[in-house]
């Protein structure tokens, strides 16, 4: 079992940054997949990012790509999300989740453990 909890989501203006921590408890952290999703109002939820169980592989979506960078530290059980250059449309809440895999893809059902989210709102 993998538990995870969101952190760092808040109010920004346009152009600004945040970022995002994932803490999760639970011995198989190190060797799991991490990804960030989020979910708009009256959207569904879309992939951000995910970074692979050693931190050396990692995949964006083409919306976010430039601007946010997500890495881990195992030392720690924590995923991060340095999200720069922020813009309204990134308005969401962020979902941190876990893969009993090495390496996932941006398929929501890659991942089997998911936090509550974080909300970030993005003023213009």
């Amino acid at each position: 079992q993998v538990q995870l909890v969101e952190s760092g989501g808040g109010l920004v203006q346009a152009g600004g940054s945040l970022r995002l921590s994932c803490a999760a408890s639970g011995r198989t952290f190190s060797s799991a997949a991490m990804g960030w999703f989020r979910q708009a109002p009256g959207k569904e939820r879309e992939f951000v990012a995910t970074v692979n169980w050693s931190g050396g592989y990692t995949d964006y979506a083409d919306s976010v790509k430039g601007r946010f960078t997500i890495s881990r530290d195992n030392a720690k059980n924590t995923v991060y999300l340095q999200m720069s250059s922020l813009k309204p449309e990134d308005t969401a809440v962020y979902y941190c989740a876990a893969a009993t895999m090495f390496i996932a893809g941006l398929n929501i059902d890659d991942y089997d453990y998911w936090g509550r989210g974080t909300q970030v709102t993005v003023s213009s």
